[in-house]
């Protein structure tokens, strides 16, 4: 995928890859590109905004926590959004998740919602 510099990359390891949850967050599918977060590994949070829980259809999601161990790893896909859409995204993930630039496996540097002590 080519970046477009008035675009933001965005990882996503969970259910910001739902066409439902896109159609509602952006209004439009996102289209992509494989990659990994190392260094974290995923546990359950229970979501208590009924809104997110009706559009994700799951009241259990997962979130990213830091181990530091590097053999750890989360598949997910990076999107490219404007700031407008990573805005609609903070509103969409809540308090539960904070917004940080990590880097990829691949590399590559991009904003993923983890764990707020990660």
């Amino acid at each position: 995928m080519r970046a477009d510099p008035a675009t933001i990359a965005l990882f996503s390891y969970g259910t910001l890859q739902l066409e439902e949850v896109q159609r509602a967050t952006y209004g439009r599918l996102l289209q992509g590109t494989p990659d990994a977060l190392t260094g974290y590994r995923l546990v359950p949070l229970t979501i208590t905004s009924a809104e997110v829980v009706a559009l994700s259809g799951e009241p259990v999601h997962m979130i990213a926590c830091r181990t530091e161990d590097a053999g750890e790893r989360i598949p997910g896909v990076v999107y490219r959004i404007t700031p407008a859409e990573l805005e609609a995204t903070d509103q969409y993930e809540g308090d539960a998740y904070a917004r940080r630039e990590v880097r990829l496996a691949s590399g590559a540097s991009a904003f993923v919602y983890v764990g707020p002590d990660a």
